[in-house]
């Protein structure tokens, strides 16, 4: 199987409703490839969580924000990158401990972040108070793992 490259960029308002449109469009585009539904749920869920914190945490909900999702599939893995130009996050450690959140008015579990690392192979976080956030996840599919057996 010849493993495919490709590339995609969408960006949107920051607006909760957005959420599910981001999940499709990276599902969507994934899908060509050769991944498991487990996978694909796994992106999802992870993609969910990206933006939530995006439109949450980054903008406070503010619409006029734009969220920006990148996918780049190559060499049998999935590179994922959400970023904003929100408030950025003061202290990531912090942010990234488990059930650690800054809106529990929200009832927000506190956990994207540890879902994001469990789901995925890799997460780096870079953020700039006042600048915004880039999160960028990888993960290498089951396929590709297969190939080099």
């Amino acid at each position: 199987m010849k493993v495919q490259r490709n590339f995609m960029s969408v960006s949107f308002a920051a607006l909760s409703q957005n959420e599910a449109f981001a999940r499709i469009a990276v599902a969507s585009f994934i899908s060509q490839l050769d991944i498991t539904m487990d996978e694909l749920e796994e992106i999802k869920t992870v993609v969910s969580e990206a933006v939530t914190n995006a439109i949450i945490h980054g903008y406070d909900e503010n619409p006029e924000g734009l969220v920006h999702i990148s996918v780049r599939i190559d060499e049998g893995a999935v590179e994922l990158v959400v970023e904003d130009n929100g408030k950025g996050i003061e202290d990531v450690e912090q942010a990234m401990q488990p059930l650690y959140t800054t809106k529990p008015e929200l009832e927000r579990s506190g956990m994207g972040f540890t879902i994001m690392e469990n789901f995925m192979d890799s997460l780096e976080v870079a953020t700039a108070v006042g600048k915004g956030t880039t999160v960028r996840l990888t993960k290498r599919l089951s396929f590709a793992k297969a190939l080099q057996n």
